[in-house]
């Protein structure tokens, strides 16, 4: 007789997979904070513009991505260019996250979400001209986490606060490797129209032996709500 793993520990396995498995499968990019307010409902935009400190390159760094929802489980993909401080141009990062809500439902106001992820950043040559491989050096971005979110009904306007610690994993390859593990925090806010449009704004910070990195994000979103979905 199939004895059936139960879904939680599915995902917990898969998450863990991501943070051990370093060639395996980053969340958010470079630039921009790592986002863990929960599950969207249906298919959703967002835009984002990003603010790091020096200690992250400083500079300015635009995203775009799409998420989408199947009951408890949630994907993202996100794409960005990020511009650092006397940098010669922008540099192209690529993203992605699968998440699972471990708690939380349409009358309950509290939400658990697990996230791992992985990102892709190539500081030199940029992704855009040296391609994706060998010649120069490649960035790994593995954050693995969980997200506590909040909402705060209101008749017109949804508010929902976010705060997602998480292990922050990153690997760094060509002519040589060297992979680093630290904590990471991030928090939001979102505010939700009954129209599915929205704004919302995050602060994410890894905790490192030396100066902290850290990143300010703003940004708008808008929800397509699909039945079904």
């Amino acid at each position: 007789m199939r004895r059936r793993v139960p879904a939680g520990l599915a995902a917990a396995g898969l998450l863990l997979g991501l943070a051990l498995g370093v060639r395996s499968a980053q969340a958010q990019v470079r630039g921009i904070p790592v986002y863990n307010s929960g599950i969207a409902t249906g298919i959703a935009l967002y835009g984002d513009v990003g603010f790091p400190n020096a200690v992250a390159g400083k500079g300015t760094a635009l995203a775009v991505s799409g998420r989408a929802g199947f009951g408890p489980l949630g994907v993202t993909a996100m794409l960005s260019t990020f511009n650092p401080e006397g940098s010669a141009g922008r540099k192209l990062s690529v993203g992605g996250t699968l998440n699972y809500k471990v708690f939380g439902g349409p009358l309950i106001p509290l939400s658990v979400t697990l996230q791992g992820g992985i990102g892709y950043f190539k500081p030199e040559p940029s992704f855009l001209t040296g391609g994706f491989g060998p010649g120069g050096e490649n960035e790994f971005h593995f954050p693995v986490g969980v997200g506590f979110a909040l909402t705060i009904p209101n008749p017109a306007l949804a508010i929902k606060p976010w705060i997602a610690p998480r292990v922050d994993i990153v690997r760094l390859s060509g002519g040589g490797s060297l992979t680093e593990t630290n904590f990471g925090l991030g928090g939001g806010l979102e505010l939700n129209l009954l129209s599915g449009l929205g704004v919302h704004a995050a602060y994410d910070r890894v905790f490192l032996d030396g100066a902290d990195t850290s990143v300010f994000g703003l940004g708008a979103h808008y929800s397509f709500g699909i039945p079904g979905l």
